[in-house]
């Protein structure tokens, strides 16, 4: 069973943020029963991802529909974005590590969602609205990093954008089985050994349904 990890921090280096924790954490669990041949690692602010602009994607596309030749640069990054469809595609078992930014994902990170949230490839459209494609037991598993709590039922819990947004496009849009949700949250006001603590115990609580067939 395939495992990509998408690192979707900035700096993903940094072995003080509680993304680079809870990404080892999580390594630690899975090297304890799954090889690592199966698994696969991109760090997004260390890559060229293709954006939605008219000189990149936008262009691309509009090309190809017109079947006009791409440009050098057009050809590099056609060939990037098809890549990460297929490395995508390829995966069973998709891993996002990512702190919240301003409420929501992190630029790059949504960059990489518009490479593989592609029309025929990951859902399609029908008369009855989209289907997702990505259906042959794919889960998805967010760990995320927050300054603030937002699983209170308070003013801040529907204003976590990330979640509600990733959620709605692996299960909705794509079809994936789960979306789960580990988070280290509160790290702005909790101490270190608190919010480690509960999201080894969210992680214990997913792990086996993530890797259930």
């Amino acid at each position: 069973m395939n495992t990509l990890i998408i690192n979707a921090h900035p700096d993903f280096e940094n072995e003080n943020s509680f993304s680079f924790k809870l990404k080892e954490m999580f390594l630690d669990k899975y090297k304890k029963n799954y090889s690592d041949e199966d698994l696969e690692i991109i760090n997004l602010y260390n890559m060229v991802i293709p954006r939605i602009d008219k000189k990149e994607l936008l262009s691309i596309w509009e090309k190809q529909r017109s079947n006009t030749l791409l440009s050098d640069e057009e050809l590099k990054l056609s060939k990037i974005s098809n890549g990460l469809l297929k490395q995508f595609k390829n995966a069973d078992r998709i891993v996002i590590v990512s702190p919240l930014h301003n409420f929501n994902i992190t630029s790059q990170m949504k960059d990489y969602i518009d490479n593989v949230l592609i029309a025929r490839e990951t859902f399609k459209y029908t008369e009855n609205g989209s289907v997702g494609l990505m259906t042959n037991n794919k889960k998805a598993l967010l760990l995320q990093a927050s300054g603030s709590i937002f699983t209170n039922n308070d003013r801040y819990t529907p204003l976590e954008f990330s979640y509600h947004y990733l959620k709605g496009m692996f299960e909705d849009i794509m079809g994936f089985d789960n979306l789960y949700v580990v988070r280290a949250q509160g790290t702005a006001i909790l101490n270190e050994e608190e919010i480690i603590k509960g999201a080894e115990d969210e992680l214990s609580k997913f792990f086996t349904k993530f890797y259930s067939k």
